[in-house]
């Protein structure tokens, strides 16, 4: 789960006036009511929800953009565009050291993975991973001093045989300024982590990083729909599904002819898959535990599941819906936006278990009162399971203190020199009786647009 994400010269996001980074925090506040909101492990107790406010510009994607960049340094490198995505509101910005970290529970531990990197000049200066202790204490796992080539592996990866392999690793990037330690270390070291139990923390913060924190845009699709091509139990699907207002009341997979579905792709996408499929079917010839393999595709209209198996060969399938009770299937495409929207989400609430799940712009497409019911049964989901939602959102109606806690609610600003400001309602003295959307809606929090007139009146 999600403790704290902390970024700094990034965008919008400069140094703050103190120096620190601009730090956006799971932990949860001093708030008593809705105790089952929160995850607590005896130790620190984390929120499952939090709703991020500002006006258009202030800054809310750019905190989604900065997390994200995070996510694609570590796991493919840095991305196209990076030397332009300092914060260019100092001109000094484009030499100084951008910084982000991710505090994370973890196999019932807590750690903080972090680097820091010049973005115009694409240079790595450090990266670290350091468990963290509930007493302020800290145990390193490694660390990098990239620029004068020093580095520390911590007391957990100094077993005889585990470190002489380790340090082998870290010596030949030890002042390689264009690569992550913790990239490094997750390609092909499979055997490395079969052998010495005590390296699985390397390759866990990476999977954590890779598959489980979840971060979605507006203009992309958020789930694949695997969830319900694997679903046990279709008629609860149904009812979930059809409880939103889709008028959805059944779904089937049905067979597709794989020519077609290929037929009508771009050509560079179409050799792309082949190469895929014939990859996966090498993998069932070579493993024989593995008897099927499936691959999904999915895009804004069309959703396709291709199943490899040495008994059918290949196999193609789409998913089509039916509405109320004439047996008249449609295809994804031919659903609205709004209904395609729920369809996503409701992966999170039958399928995200461990999940952390940012969504920029949540209620997108959806009516308000949709947005609201969504937001108020994942919080009845999320009692009984472990699993985070981190969303942005104009919509005034969750700032409801019957629906969410003071602590779940921030907001993005952004000053008269550009610079955005992160913070939390917990730090304003608000009344549990005042009307919160209102005083938001007002400007008394801060991120709500500050008007000029558009035609001004021309004096006579």
């Amino acid at each position: 789960m999600l403790i704290r994400f902390n970024v700094k010269n990034f965008l919008s996001f400069d140094r703050r006036e103190d120096g620190k980074t601009e730090e956006f925090s799971m932990i949860s506040g001093k708030v008593r009511n809705k105790k089952e909101h929160i995850y607590d492990d005896g130790k620190m107790k984390l929120l499952k929800f939090a709703a991020i406010y500002g006006a258009n510009a202030a800054g809310k994607s750019n905190l989604v953009k900065a997390m994200d960049f995070m996510r694609h340094t570590v796991i493919k490198g840095l991305p196209d565009g990076h030397t332009e995505r300092y914060c260019k509101i100092e001109p000094s910005n484009q030499d100084e050291a951008s910084y982000f970290e991710l505090e994370i529970l973890l196999n019932n531990k807590y750690y903080a993975y972090g680097f820091e990197v010049i973005l115009s000049q694409s240079k790595f200066i450090a990266e670290w991973l350091i468990e963290l202790n509930t007493d302020n204490s800290e145990k390193v796992i490694f660390q990098r001093d990239i620029l004068t080539g020093k580095y520390e592996l911590g007391k957990d990866l100094r077993h005889k045989g585990l470190y002489e392999k380790i340090d082998v690793y870290a010596s030949d990037v030890s002042d390689d300024t264009s690569v992550l330690f913790l990239n490094l270390m997750n390609q092909n070291k499979k055997n490395l982590y079969n052998e010495f139990d005590d390296a699985a923390i390397i390759r866990d913060v990476f999977l954590w990083i890779k598959e489980q924190f979840d971060i979605n845009y507006p203009d992309q699709p958020i789930s694949d729909y695997s969830y319900l091509a694997k679903a046990k139990d279709v008629q609860e699907v149904c009812r979930v599904i059809s409880a939103f207002g889709t008028g959805i009341t059944d779904f089937k997979m049905v067979d597709v002819p794989v020519e077609k579905v290929l037929g009508e792709l771009p050509q560079k996408l179409q050799k792309r898959i082949i190469s895929d499929i014939e990859q996966k079917q090498a993998e069932i010839r070579g493993n024989e535990k593995l008897s099927e393999i499936a691959l999904v595709m999915r895009s804004n209209t069309n959703f396709f599941i291709i199943t490899l198996s040495e008994e059918d060969g290949i196999k193609c399938q789409t998913i089509e819906f039916s509405h109320g009770e004439k047996d008249v299937l449609f295809q994804l495409s031919e659903e609205s936006d709004g209904t395609v929207r729920v369809l996503d989400l409701l992966e999170i609430l039958l399928a995200g278990e461990g999940k952390t799940y940012v969504i920029d712009e949540l209620d997108r497409c959806l009516h308000p009162s949709l947005t609201y019911k969504f937001v108020e049964t994942f919080l009845q989901v999320a009692e009984e399971r472990n699993i985070q939602l981190i969303v942005t959102t104009h919509e005034s109606r969750l700032l409801d203190f019957e629906l969410l806690r003071r602590d779940e609610i921030w907001f993005v600003n952004k000053n008269k020199l550009g610079k955005s400001d992160v913070y939390s309602l917990e730090e304003y003295n608000a009344r549990f009786d005042q009307k919160i959307d209102k005083a938001y809606l007002e400007g008394r929090y801060g991120g709500v647009p500050i008007f000029s007139t558009v035609f001004p009146v021309k004096e006579e």
